[in-house]
């Protein structure tokens, strides 16, 4: 939900200007009819002129001059009437990185006040609330003080708590499905104090997360979760409790990349159970981009040598194998191709262990990356030809 559409009978005729009246002044008559006390047929009314608006670039920068009107319209959100064109209109604004700045300056409340809508579980609008948020959260400054609104939350309880359990909760708000939580917690995963909380062993939120890797209603919730998992990954001092017994990741991480391959008896004894046998109706993740997201996830678990040898264990290269002869994308092809040539090839001499450690030289990661860009390039530029993975 980058942006909504506003319907063709978003205009409030209550507010139009003369012949003479020019934007910004039509943008400062819809004020009145905003405000707390207005009638609540006219703030739906003003509400749905905001809305039109903020469906094209010039009504975004138009309002973004306005600090009073957006701090109306953060208020109108939490209004029953005019909640969900005034949602849906914060969630276009936030949809551009050019007018967090202005909105926070406007409504400093905002995180805070969109975090109550959105967890409140009778809510009609939580969904437009959670994606307004993952708007914002995309950019540092709003991510950060979301961090803020989500540790004021309640006293005595975590805001993140109760995001994850919003998430993870089937039928937590039966008029919102919730699904841009998952794309919100990706985002607020970035930050260090975010990836403490859900790595925390006493908490189980990476356990209650992993089932949604497979979750086939929505793809904005698989893909959000998927991110966020892969984001915790960044932490390679939790590795081994990731792959270990207690949360088994690995196997979460694989089976969406996994097709209906009939592997021999001795290939199908190296896998996972979870694995094994798979019908022949079994479909690799449709999304390219979840499906690389879940390669790098894999990639960063093969940082230390012991994480590359229980990579190695569990059969992942029969499945990246078999991912690699069918991937239809050349970017994901070729992060799969990267990874299998981690599994198969040797080992970093000693004191370079460590992938996510080893200090590279300024210019010979500027050529990497150079050589990582051409690469890019070529890929864009050459038909799909079809290729066996790596030996």
């Amino acid at each position: 939900m980058g942006e909504t559409e506003a319907g063709a009978d978003a205009s409030c005729g209550h507010v139009s200007g003369g012949p003479e009246a020019g934007p910004d002044a039509d943008a400062a008559k819809l004020l009145p009819f905003l405000v707390p006390g207005a009638r609540a047929d006219l703030q739906v009314a003003a509400a749905q002129h905001v809305l039109a608006l903020t469906g094209a670039g010039p009504g975004r920068t138009l309002l973004a001059g306005h600090a009073a009107l957006l701090r109306a319209l953060a208020e109108l959100a939490a209004v029953p009437a005019p909640a969900r064109d005034a949602t849906r209109a914060l969630v276009n604004l936030t949809a551009d990185p050019n007018l967090h700045e202005p909105l926070l300056a406007a409504d400093p409340g905002l995180p805070a006040r969109l975090l109550d809508r959105a967890l409140d579980p009778q809510w009609p609008w939580a969904e437009e609330a959670a994606a307004a948020l993952a708007n914002l959260s995309r950019e540092s400054a709003p991510c950060v003080a979301l961090m803020v609104a989500l540790a004021a939350a309640e006293p005595g309880q975590s805001g993140l708590e109760r995001l994850v359990r919003a998430l993870c909760t089937p039928g937590y708000n039966a008029r919102a499905p919730l699904h841009y939580l998952g794309p919100l917690l990706s985002n607020l995963s970035q930050q260090p104090e975010a990836r403490a909380f859900l790595l925390d062993p006493g908490r189980c939120v990476v356990q209650r997360l992993l089932p949604l890797t497979q979750y086939s209603d929505s793809s904005v919730r698989r893909g959000g979760v998927i991110g966020t998992l892969r984001n915790c990954c960044f932490e390679h001092r939790h590795h081994e409790w990731l792959l270990g017994p207690e949360v088994d990741i690995l196997p979460f991480l694989l089976l969406p990349l996994a097709g209906p391959e009939d592997f021999s008896e001795e290939e199908m004894d190296r896998l996972p159970v979870d694995l094994q046998y798979l019908p022949p109706d079994k479909q690799r993740e449709p999304d390219a981009d979840i499906r690389k997201m879940l390669i790098e996830a894999i990639m960063l678990l093969t940082a230390t040598s012991p994480g590359r040898q229980q990579v190695r264990d569990q059969g992942a290269y029969l499945i990246l194998r078999e991912l690699h002869s069918w991937e239809p994308e050349p970017d994901v092809q070729a992060a799969c191709e990267k990874l299998i040539q981690v599994l198969i090839g040797d080992e970093p001499e000693r004191g370079m262990e460590n992938l996510l450690e080893v200090q590279v030289p300024e210019d010979v990661e500027r050529k990497l990356q150079q050589l990582d860009q051409l690469e890019q390039r070529e890929l864009a530029r050459e038909p799909k030809e079809e290729g066996a993975a790596p030996t």
